[in-house]
């Protein structure tokens, strides 16, 4: 059966030239970067290539900002609740929104039963999230903000540098911190006028292996380490790297960095390409804003449960989610906060595309998708 994989929000397959490096690192220059040896400084070097790559794409000249983790969860664990240890000590107030990925909120709510101050900002009767929304919601007693660039589940795009700029003209001392996984190397970053004092990324988002991800962390900006041991990291994230995935995360990025305009353009196409070809169904609403993020698109089948849809097009060789992977199957809330009735949000599926895919793709999944509403409505 042909395969369709329109799932890339959720991961994307690795490219041939991360898989190489990784195999390198796995069979012959394996050695650890820490190592005084040849092999050892081997080693270092593509650690060094990785933070410089990832550093270019993020505008940041600095290659010491970029620190390797296990993957966005991490990035973000480390950011949020890092910087409540060392900045919550006199301020108790802290920012973010109601549509933030799974690893952010979590966060924050831990944040919360410690005792902090927790303001999430929601969006309004017109599903937006205002920058002006964002920085009305920081005052004195405020010492992080931290709002996501895309959202997951919807392809929304926040007004990150409009309010991040606000904050930082008000109140210059509050840390922001930006969960970049469903822009980096899909939009232009650039860490000086994103004034994004944290970004979190994630390696498999961008046809890198699973379990690497990455940090930034601005010059000046503390957080406390999240654990001890050895000097890796710069002492914030001790323990020996894991080598062949970072490795292959810096392979990634050196690929598809000179091309994102252009694969914009390419799934700006594909997403056109998509919605002419549903809209025409009275059962369908197409979630996503028109200036959304082409690369994700949410859609509803109304009438029709997103598990038993999803299902049905895996049976067609259709791979789609019902949101967030990591929800493993939950709802996430994220959809109604969009202002979607209970009816939209039981019957979304999310559709979201890489440059690999095609109108075949697309195609496929139009005709499984009309099949399966017939069908799963009449049994």
């Amino acid at each position: 059966m042909e395969v369709h994989y329109l799932d890339n929000a959720s991961t994307t397959k690795p490219c041939a030239e991360a898989v190489e490096t990784i195999i390198r690192c796995l069979t012959t220059d394996y050695g650890n970067p820490s190592s005084l040896h040849k092999m050892g400084l081997n080693a270092q070097l593509y650690m060094d290539n990785a933070r410089k790559n990832i550093a270019k794409v993020l505008g940041c000249n600095n290659v010491d900002s970029i620190l390797f983790t296990s993957g966005a969860t991490e990035s973000s664990n480390i950011s949020i609740l890092g910087t409540a240890k060392i900045y919550g000590k006199r301020k108790k107030k802290v920012v973010t929104t109601t549509i933030e990925h799974a690893s952010v909120k979590e966060c924050f709510n831990e944040l919360e039963r410690q005792g902090f101050e927790v303001v999430k900002v929601s969006p309004n009767k017109d599903g937006e999230i205002t920058y002006q929304d964002i920085v009305n919601a920081v005052d004195d007693n405020t010492f992080l903000v931290s709002c996501m660039l895309v959202n997951n589940e919807t392809g929304y795009i926040l007004p990150i540098e409009k309010a991040y700029n606000g904050i930082k003209k008000k109140y210059p001392d509050v840390i922001t911190h930006c969960d970049c996984v469903q822009g980096f190397l899909k939009v232009p970053i650039n860490v000086r006028t994103l004034k994004a004092d944290l970004i979190s990324i994630s390696g498999h988002k961008v046809h890198a292996p699973k379990g690497v991800g990455a940090l930034y962390v601005s010059k000046g900006t503390r957080i406390s380490k999240s654990n001890l041991g050895g000097k890796q990291e710069r002492g914030f994230r001790s323990g020996t790297e894991a080598l062949p995935n970072i490795a292959g995360f810096g392979s990634a990025v050196e690929v598809y960095y000179p091309t994102i305009k252009e694969r914009f353009e390419y799934v700006s196409k594909l997403k056109q390409y998509l919605i002419d070809s549903i809209s025409k169904y009275s059962w369908i609403c197409i979630n996503s804003k028109e200036d959304a993020s082409p690369y994700i698109v949410n859609i509803s089948v109304l009438g029709v449960r997103s598990e038993i849809m999803l299902h049905f097009l895996e049976e067609k060789g259709v791979y789609i989610s019902s949101g967030s992977a990591c929800s493993k199957g939950e709802k996430s809330g994220v959809l109604s906060q969009f202002g979607l009735s209970e009816r939209h949000s039981d019957s979304a599926i999310r559709v979201s595309f890489c440059e690999t895919n095609t109108t075949q793709d697309i195609d496929a999944f139009a005709t499984a998708l009309v099949e399966g509403f017939n069908k799963i409505l009449k049994s």
